[in-house]
């Protein structure tokens, strides 16, 4: 159950939605822990430590640990709130983990073989349909990431979700409760990954001779010129 990341933290008995933002014009993030078999615990973490860890991708999905008044807390980001226009997180979920209690996480695919597949090379666009995997383990089988081989496409070809290799320990969510299915019902779930698709050729339109039109446009306005000089003339003769 090792991990690379270590936060200090702040508890804090002040909460609501005041308290929230005086803590954030200070340079905290306010952020809960819970999950354990214990109680929720209220805290405060550095704003600036904060964004330097999620530079990091594996922040997302490793176990952390979180020193909270010296009291060292093993957690996963659960989840996590930011301003919908500033750089800011406003606010974070922690869950506390069990060393022998399974968990679920939502694990980034880390895509290998594109730029080789032979459907690339022949000009196919490759798609990436999906980006994480939801998974179950125990704490000590949580991959930092799943790879998602995609060398061998075609134009036409995919990459099932249920063909990918998993880490040893690792379960699919969509899995769990279907051990049972046949391959039908098997095949119905399945969704792709990743496929390879012929680029699309955008039709040329038809060139247009410039000067045909204006020159046709010339002729019908000098027809008109002459029937309105005619004109005058025959209503004078009556």
């Amino acid at each position: 159950m090792s991990n690379d990341f270590e936060l200090n933290a702040e508890a804090r008995d002040m909460q609501g939605k005041g308290a929230s933002r005086r803590l954030r014009h200070a340079g905290k993030v306010p952020a809960i822990i819970y999950g354990g078999g214990k109680e929720p615990a209220a805290i405060t973490l550095s704003h600036n430590e904060v964004i330097h860890e999620l530079e990091n991708e594996a922040f997302y999905s490793k176990i952390l640990t979180l020193n909270v008044d010296n009291n060292a807390e093993q957690v996963v980001l659960r989840d996590m709130q930011r301003h919908p226009i500033k750089p800011f997180v406003m606010h974070m979920d922690f869950l506390r983990i069990k060393a022998g209690e399974k968990m679920r996480m939502s694990v980034p695919l880390h895509f290998v073989g594109d730029e080789i597949s032979p459907g690339v090379k022949a000009g196919g666009v490759m798609s990436h349909v999906m980006t994480t995997f939801d998974i179950e383990c125990l704490p000590k089988d949580l991959p930092e990431y799943i790879e998602v081989d995609t060398s061998a496409l075609d134009v036409g070809d995919s990459v099932p979700m249920f063909s990918v290799a998993l880490p040893e320990g690792v379960e699919l969510v969509a899995l769990i409760g279907h051990e049972e299915m046949t391959e039908e019902e098997r095949h119905a779930m399945d969704q792709p990954v990743a496929s390879v698709q012929r680029k699309m050729v955008k039709e040329e339109e038809p060139e247009v001779v410039e000067g045909v039109e204006g020159e046709e446009g010339a002729e019908g306005e000098g027809e008109a010129a002459e029937g309105g000089e005619d004109k005058p003339s025959e209503e004078g003769g009556d």
